[in-house]
């Protein structure tokens, strides 16, 4: 593991870093857990932009992954640590004993020919997929249900952690890596270990035209648009704006709450990712 850097032979060259992918043991991905997407181009189905600055890139292949990990009773064994275009982490396929394949999030560390389980009754080391009841307080745990087998939904980008604090009752409090304490319920599922790929943080990308491999296009300021294009363009010289940032709908874009208020998730939250005093403080 480690982050790749080239000879300046150019100016994007010589800002640019790329990992060098050295857990990869495989090339091709397994044929029968891939499937096309369609590239929407950041529209919805009536064909109107509704997420600017997204299309093109190269084309990708959806791998299907087992974020679930409800196959209790039956030992994997690790086959291959592979890389997956939709994804900052690597994926891991494992070959279970009853001839089945699955695809799951590669913890940290995770070698060809570990074995993995999941179920409430196996060990607590990495890789293992268990109940958050079932998991001693104080390791390391990603791939997070906010719901009993509704899938992991928390934890799941590269180098990412959560611990588990306390236990109380039908709760578990974990801490995320944003800083955000929250309590999960115990038959919620957590599997043990750190997310791999920790050096994706470190990778730089250089340059303009690598992003727009990845199906981004450039993002345009809306102060250097005409005002028919932005509400905050135009104006004699260089305007600064003239008035709270928005979208070019109008939409003010700070400052608003994102959060759906009859979410019943927000209950569950003991300490937010900034708190009041640190808001009010600026930091």
């Amino acid at each position: 593991m480690g982050i790749r850097v080239y000879k300046p032979t150019s100016a994007g060259r010589r800002n640019s870093s790329v990992n060098d992918y050295a857990e990869l043991t495989a090339g091709k991905p397994e044929k029968s857990l891939c499937k096309r997407i369609k590239k929407t181009g950041g529209r919805n189905h009536h064909g109107v932009t509704t997420s600017r600055f997204r299309g093109g890139g190269a084309r990708r292949i959806y791998r299907i992954i087992d974020f679930k990990r409800c196959k209790d009773g039956v030992p994997g064994t690790i086959a291959t640590v592979e890389y997956d275009p939709n994804r900052d982490c690597f994926i891991s396929l494992v070959n279970y004993a009853d001839g089945e394949k699955r695809y799951i999030l590669a913890p940290f560390g995770i070698q060809v020919g570990d074995r993995i389980e999941s179920g409430p009754v196996c060990e607590p080391k990495t890789g293992n997929a268990m109940p958050m009841s079932a998991i001693p307080a104080g390791l390391e745990v990603h791939n997070i249900e906010m719901t009993a087998g509704q899938g992991g939904k928390l934890v799941r980008g590269a180098g990412n952690v959560a611990r588990i604090v306390a236990k109380e009752g039908d709760w578990v409090t974990i801490i995320l890596p944003s800083g955000e304490m929250r309590m999960v319920r115990k038959e919620c599922r957590a599997t043990i270990g750190r997310v791999s790929n920790p050096d994706h943080q470190n990778v730089r990308i250089g340059k303009a035209g690598r992003k727009r491999h990845m199906g981004r296009k450039p993002h345009v300021r809306g102060k250097a648009m005409n005002p028919v294009d932005h509400p905050m363009g135009g104006g004699e010289g260089r305007a600064n704006g003239g008035r709270h940032p928005c979208s070019p709908t109008g939409k003010l874009a700070k400052g608003g709450k994102t959060r759906n208020p009859r979410s019943t998730s927000n209950n569950r939250i003991i300490r937010r990712r900034k708190s009041k005093r640190a808001k009010r403080l600026g930091f």
